[in-house]
């Protein structure tokens, strides 16, 4: 083959070779723009009073599941005879105090289906908020939740005997469910209170009656998705 045929045949397969990737690059071109923009989110990371919706799991001082948006974990623990919550999904704005004292998390019972709400507690809401800062969307993280020992209750022999309850019907590390009550902020004097599911743990037993624990130490959250500020 002489040296013209050569540098003609060398041409060729360069044409090839370009015709090829612009084909590529169109087809990458039309998926892209098919999407939106909405693949872009995945490289960002929740700012300071952006909305994130995110999936969680809270544990008591244990490390037993409480509540969870996990529906393999729900039934798993469900499976073994032990109590937790499915709770829904929550939108939560990063980096912002809540202004009540309960944030109400949608609970399923079998009693009310999705009708019962569980207590969130303000400083619990915070620092998830706050810990949300940063992360990208499908980001597990293991979050940090305030405690606070004022939360732990006496449940005296009188009080347990008005429930027809003793202090023999009770095992440390027992799963006991509670109720917190809360007045809405700016309601009347004699506004119905609101009831809040909240479930506490057995850490001890004395003469003088049960100690219940209602505080979480930690909760594992994912990002599910990430919205403009609030």
């Amino acid at each position: 083959m002489g040296e013209k045929k050569k540098k003609e045949a060398e041409t060729a397969r360069w044409k090839k070779v370009l015709v090829v990737g612009a084909c590529v690059l169109f087809v990458v071109l039309m998926i892209v723009s098919g999407m939106g923009s909405g693949w872009l989110t995945m490289f960002n990371s929740v700012k300071p009073g952006e909305s994130a919706v995110i999936d969680y799991t809270i544990y008591n001082s244990a490390g037993d599941p409480i509540v969870t948006t996990d529906t393999n974990l729900y039934k798993q623990v469900v499976a073994t005879g032990k109590g937790i919550l499915a709770v829904k999904q929550i939108a939560i704005s990063a980096n912002t105090s809540l202004k009540e004292s309960i944030y109400p998390l949608q609970v399923y019972t079998s009693q009310n289906g999705w009708d019962s709400a569980f207590a969130l507690h303000a400083p619990e809401y915070d620092a998830i908020s706050a810990g949300i800062v940063g992360m990208k969307v499908n980001q597990q993280k293991k979050i940090t939740l305030p405690s606070s020992s004022s939360m732990t209750q006496l449940w005296t022999r009188e009080e347990l005997a008005l429930r027809n309850l003793s202090i023999d019907d009770f095992n440390v590390g027992d799963l006991v469910t509670m109720g917190e009550r809360q007045t809405p902020d700016g309601a009347s004097v004699n506004a119905t209170a609101v009831t809040y599911l909240r479930i506490g743990e057995v850490t001890r037993k004395t003469p003088a009656g049960v100690v219940v624990d209602p505080g979480y130490p930690a909760a594992d959250v994912r990002v599910v998705s990430i919205s403009g500020r609030n």
